[in-house]
C-alpha cells in the first residue's frame, strides 16, 4: 500500500508540474506590441578607430544624437517596445580589449534611458557582413569555430550586463538574421548552435525573456524548421523578419545583389495605379539595366524583373506573397503549441531612399506597406518592430538628421 501511496504522490507532483509547465508556456515575462528599430550606426566609423573611446561611446551610437525627447516622443506616437541594435563586431574587435567593460556600461544605460522614456527594450545583437570598415561579421562568425565561440562568450557576457534589470521591461535577443541553413538539401546547422547561444544566454541572465530565430535571415521558412521542444525554456518569445516583397520594399538598394539596384519608381500597391503607369516605370527600369548593367547580365536581369512583377501586379498575388511568412510562422505555432503574444515580427519596412540615390519612395507608398504588413501581424496576434528610425529605411529621420516624411508615423498614431 506504501508503495501505491508513493507512486501516486509522484504521480500528483508529475502532473502538477506539468501543470505548471503548460501555463508557463503560455506567456513570456516580458511583453510587447508595437515597436520600432533604432539605428544601428549614424556614422559608420572604421573599425581603426573603434579603439578611441571619443568615437566608440557613448554606444552605440544614436545615443550622441538622440535624447530624452526623442525617445518620449516615440510613446507618444503609439509605440511601447524599442528594439536596439547592437554590433557585435565592436566586442570582437581586438580594437576594443580596453574599453569593453565601458562599452557593456554603455548599452545597459541606453537600456535604462528608454526604459525611462516610458519604453521596453529588446537588446539585439545585430550581426552584419564584414566590410571595407570592419573585419569581424556574420560570415566570419558563422565559418570559424573560435569566433563562433568568441561569440557565445559575448553573448553570456551581455546576458550578464542585463541580469539585473526588470524582466517586464528588458529582453535580449541572441542573433541577428542568422545567415545559415539557406541552401536546400544541406544538413542544417542552426538548430544546435541557436541551443549554444540560449545555454549561454540563461547561464547567467535566468530571469530575461531571451528572443530567438530561426536561420536563414531569421525568415518564416528558417523559424519553421525549429522544434521548440529542444529548447526547453519557457520564457521565450520567436521573432520572425519579413521584407516580401523585396522588388518592392529594397528598390534602390546597393548592397542587395546585383538586381535591386536597378529598380526604382515601382508602385505600392503596384495594382493600385494604371496598368500603363506600372508599364511607363518598368520601361524606365529596363533601360537603366540596359545602360548600366554588365553586358552579360543584361539578358538576365531583363528576364528575373519580368519575372518578380508578375508576382504582385494584382491584388491577388500581392496578398498571397504577404500572407505566406504570416501563414508560415501560424501553422508552426499552432502545431508546436506556441502562444501568438510569444511571437514577434522583429523586422519589416520598405526604404525611403538609398544613401547617395536621388530617387525617395513616396511616403503614401511606405506607409501603404506598413499599414498591410501591421494589419497582418496584428491579426495574428504577433508583436512588431519596424525597420527603422532613421537612414535608407528611416521612418522619423533621414540621413543626417533631417526628418522622413511624416506618412508611416502618422499609420502608426491612427492605429487603435
Amino acid at each position: 500500500m506504501a508503495a501505491i501511496v508513493a507512486m501516486i504522490k509522484t504521480s500528483l507532483v508529475a502532473l502538477l508540474a506539468l501543470a505548471l509547465s503548460v501555463c508557463a508556456a503560455a506567456a513570456a515575462t516580458f511583453s510587447m506590441k508595437r515597436g520600432i528599430n533604432l539605428d544601428i550606426w549614424d556614422t559608420w566609423p572604421d573599425e581603426a578607430r573603434w579603439g578611441d573611446a571619443e568615437v566608440i561611446l557613448p554606444f552605440p551610437e544614436w545615443r550622441k544624437r538622440l535624447g530624452a525627447a526623442d525617445l518620449e516622443a516615440l510613446k507618444a506616437d503609439g509605440f511601447d517596445v524599442v528594439r536596439i541594435p547592437v554590433d557585435p563586431s565592436v566586442f570582437l574587435s581586438e580594437k576594443t580589449g580596453a574599453l569593453h567593460e565601458q562599452l557593456f556600461e554603455s548599452v545597459l544605460e541606453s537600456v535604462r534611458q528608454i526604459n525611462i522614456a516610458g519604453l521596453k527594450a529588446v537588446v539585439d545583437l545585430h550581426l552584419i557582413p564584414a566590410g571595407g570598415n570592419r573585419k569581424i561579421g556574420m560570415a566570419e562568425v558563422m565559418d570559424d569555430p573560435a569566433l563562433f565561440d568568441g561569440y557565445v562568450e559575448l553573448v553570456r557576457q551581455m546576458g550578464l550586463t542585463l541580469s539585473k534589470e526588470d524582466p517586464a521591461q528588458v529582453a535580449f535577443e541572441l542573433m541577428n538574421e542568422p545567415v545559415v541553413d539557406c541552401e536546400p538539401g544541406q544538413a542544417k546547422v542552426w538548430p544546435e548552435r541557436l541551443k549554444r547561444l540560449h545555454a549561454a544566454a540563461r547561464a547567467s541572465a535566468t530571469r530575461l525573456t531571451l528572443v530567438l530565430s530561426g536561420g536563414c535571415w531569421a525568415s518564416a521558412e528558417g523559424l519553421a524548421a525549429i522544434d521548440p521542444k529542444d529548447i526547453p525554456d519557457d520564457n521565450i518569445i520567436w521573432t520572425f523578419h519579413s521584407y516580401a516583397p523585396f522588388l518592392l520594399t529594397h528598390q534602390g538598394a546597393t548592397w542587395a545583389g546585383d538586381f535591386i539596384p536597378y529598380v526604382t519608381g515601382l508602385p505600392y500597391p503596384p495594382h493600385a495605379v494604371p496598368r500603363t503607369e506600372l508599364d511607363a516605370a518598368l520601361d524606365k527600369v529596363r533601360e537603366k539595366i540596359r545602360a548600366e548593367a554588365p553586358l552579360s547580365r543584361r539578358s538576365g536581369l531583363l528576364s528575373y524583373l519580368d519575372e518578380q512583377v508578375a508576382t504582385v501586379d494584382t491584388k491577388a498575388k500581392l496578398d498571397a506573397l504577404l500572407d505566406t511568412p504570416f501563414r508560415l510562422v501560424a501553422d508552426w505555432a499552432g502545431k508546436h503549441g506556441v502562444a501568438p503574444e510569444n511571437i514577434y515580427l522583429g523586422e519589416f519596412g520598405m526604404i525611403r531612399q538609398e544613401y547617395g540615390n536621388p530617387h525617395v519612395m513616396p511616403g503614401a507608398w511606405r506607409a501603404g506597406y506598413v499599414k498591410d504588413m501591421i494589419a497582418r501581424a496584428e491579426t495574428h496576434g504577433f508583436a512588431w518592430s519596424i525597420w527603422g528610425y532613421g537612414g535608407a529605411f528611416g521612418i522619423v529621420d533621414e540621413f543626417e538628421g533631417r526628418k522622413a516624411e511624416p506618412d508611416v508615423l502618422e499609420a502608426v498614431r491612427g492605429l487603435k
